[in-house]
């Protein structure tokens, strides 16, 4: 509605007494310097070292990478104590897991325990959490056997097995640490959390499908990973089942829940539930010594050997017509073992009140793997439960792992013949146990309640995972995490504004429903920044408020549509598509007879509107500090000048701020 021509409006004499400010011009190397460091330094990690003398400078970075050099001179005996019982206690924890970890994998279980010494020693000197208990972990055992799996048969070749998951393990170190080095933690945030919970209980309901072998003592299995696969694989072997097998796996994982429910109930019994898997290979291994139970269908770990990680470096295949598989196995596993590790090790520092660095902990994470690779180790990380336990013991810095590694090396040099009788259903029983408290049943029903979109993307992880692979399970979600990224960008919400009574401000009407529109002003509020991907929807969608507004009018008789407010508080950036938008919105107001008002750009827009000159022929007199002066400015010219005045006057082209009444 409104005049057919351009409208021009009368002046006035009077001001607002503020203005919405142009910000200074910057040199474009120095925007850009900023801009940077924002996106890849935006704790500032070189703060501590300014005003520093050269020596100092040097120390500090040493500390940066090695942070055992910033505690260590403040270490105490009292810290040693409890130290030295959360170690003890997490290596109780690490031995039985380890093993069972590595058969999960497809390798040789020794290399579960060679997995829990070195690896827990470089993350001492590098990593910054106190409480991260490193391992393996089961979702980086499975994925590595079913992705190298599809490769090399771990049966029939298991050493060219072994030499690649060696070298997985080596890419996944060099990935890790060059997202650390680079500064690019940002892009595991892409891993959301309904990502990750849906994921990680897809991956635990697969670990726990494939250890019915074990529990039913099957010596063929499927080496697919979906469900229909295992359970195909299950049925059609009925007849090979072991009741044996099946009875002692039953018992020992009533054991292993019974002592999770009894040390959840009490929590300072928390060492019940952390000793309980080695008491279940410990008892285990005595009953099928004294049973011979490996003679009526048990099957039993067999000769583990003797001594220390033996050195692996001249193993990693780097020349293998399987090279490609092997990066892409190391990429994702490290990607996983990442994003968990991170997310564990902020999870307890929160509780202690205390800042880990991202990044840092990626290139700590990334060096104890290439140090693994080197060293007969496979992929390791911070699994969840073991830092659990090693929290609730008491652990105060991270000498918690070379306790728990010192613990694995006397293990490696005089306990190992102790485990050849350690029966494979007990390790079974012990991932079962270990994966049913992986399945986050409160978190789904939350984002169900929370947000239903994150609630579709954790389901459908989780299905992915488990009726397809846990390679689709995971790109399915993301890919459906990146819809959603490019949805907020791609569709921004736009409101309409209304005056809460008795007040100055202005509030979206559908949240608010006591908020009044403004008689002859349409005020609406774009809830994103303004981008090429945005530019077009925005420009239709503001189009389309107007339409509406201009019907709803006519069919009320209500005053005729005159002032179009853009609230711009929430655009925090824009491009040029965005300038282009705002452009054919000013023009097409014009056409409508409307003027075309803006509301609090910020300093990005306001240079942008400058530099384009988009500012001048929208007129730096319509352009105001908050949404209440221009309704203000808007109801003085409604006030003083009739609709039918708002004649183009040659003589009066541009127009003072005026005062609200």
């Amino acid at each position: 509605m409104g005049n057919s021509d351009p409208a021009v409006f009368p002046s006035s004499n009077v001001e607002f007494p503020h203005r919405v400010a142009i910000p200074p011009k910057q040199p474009f190397v120095k925007s850009l310097k900023s801009s940077l460091k924002e996106t890849f330094f935006p704790d500032d990690p070189l703060r501590q070292f300014k005003n520093q003398t050269p020596t100092k400078k040097l120390l500090l970075g040493f500390q940066y990478f090695l942070p055992i050099l910033e505690w260590a001179p403040r270490y105490t005996f009292s810290f040693f104590k409890s130290d030295l019982i959360s170690g003890i206690t997490i290596a109780s924890l690490a031995i039985p897991q380890g093993i069972s970890y590595a058969k999960l994998a497809n390798l040789p279980p020794i290399l579960g325990l060679y997995s829990s010494f070195i690896p827990p020693l470089v993350y001492a000197m590098m990593g910054s959490s106190r409480d991260l208990a490193v391992g393996t972990v089961a979702v980086a055992s499975l994925l590595t056997a079913s992705m190298l799996g599809e490769v090399v048969h771990a049966g029939e070749n298991p050493t060219e097995y072994l030499y690649l998951a060696f070298t997985a393990t080596f890419f996944a170190g060099v990935f890790q640490a060059t997202l650390g080095f680079l500064r690019l933690g940002f892009i595991v945030d892409f891993l959301s959390h309904a990502t990750i919970v849906g994921f990680m209980a897809g991956a635990a309901t697969v670990v726990i499908l494939q250890q019915l072998k074990g529990i039913l003592g099957l010596e063929h299995f499927t080496h697919g990973t979906d469900i229909m696969s295992v359970m195909r694989s299950v049925f059609t072997q009925v007849d090979e089942w072991r009741w044996e097998s099946g009875v002692l796996g039953c018992c020992f994982l009533f054991f292993l829940l019974l002592t999770r429910f009894f040390s959840k109930k009490r929590p300072k019994f928390f060492w019940i539930a952390a000793m309980a898997p080695l008491t279940s290979v410990i008892l285990g291994s005595l009953l099928v010594y004294f049973t011979h139970a490996e003679k009526h269908g048990v099957q039993v770990i067999g000769n583990l050997k003797k001594g220390l990680n033996p050195l692996s470096i001249t193993h990693l295949a780097f020349g293998s017509p399987h090279l490609m598989a092997t990066i892409k196995t190391g990429i994702i596993t490290g990607i996983i073992a990442m994003a968990e590790g991170v997310a564990v090790g902020r999870s307890f520092a929160m509780f202690k009140n205390y800042h880990i660095d991202g990044n840092k902990e990626m290139i700590a994470f990334g060096m104890m793997n290439i140090a693994g690779s080197f060293t007969s180790c496979y992929l390791t990380t911070g699994p969840f439960s073991r830092s659990a336990v090693n929290f609730n013991a008491g652990c105060k810095t991270a000498v918690s792992n070379i306790v728990m590694a010192i613990a694995v090396m006397i293990t490696l040099l005089f306990l190992t013949p102790l485990f050849h009788y350690t029966p494979l259903v007990v390790l079974s029983s012990i991932i079962i146990s270990a994966m049913l408290g992986i399945i986050d049943y409160n978190a789904a029903v939350h984002l169900w309640k929370v947000d239903k979109f994150d609630f579709i993307v954790c389901i459908s992880a989780f299905l992915g995972v488990v009726f397809a692979s846990i390679e689709i399970g995971l790109i399915l979600a993301v890919s459906l995490s990146m819809l959603r990224v490019i949805l907020f960008i791609a569709r921004p919400r736009t409101f309409i504004l209304g005056n809460i009574p008795n007040s100055m401000v202005y509030r979206n009407v559908e949240q608010y429903p006591v908020a009044n529109s403004v008689p002859g002003v349409l005020i609406l509020q774009i809830d994103a920044p303004i981008y090429f991907a945005n530019s077009g929807y925005l420009r239709e969608r503001i189009s389309r408020w107007i339409d509406e507004e201009e019907e709803k009018i006519r069919l009320s008789g209500e005053t005729s549509l005159q002032y179009v407010i853009l609230d711009l508080s929430p655009v925090g950036s824009i491009d040029t598509s965005g300038i282009s938008m705002l452009e054919e919105v000013k023009k097409n107001a014009d056409r409508r007879g409307l003027k075309l008002v803006l509301a609090n750009p910020g300093s990005e827009v306001m240079k942008k509107l400058d530099k384009s000159d988009l500012l001048e022929e929208i007129g730096q007199e319509w352009i105001y500090l908050t949404v209440g002066d221009a309704v203000g400015a808007c109801n003085f010219m409604l006030h003083t000048y009739k609709p039918t005045s708002l004649v183009a006057d040659p003589v009066m082209t541009s127009e003072p701020r005026v005062d609200s009444v």
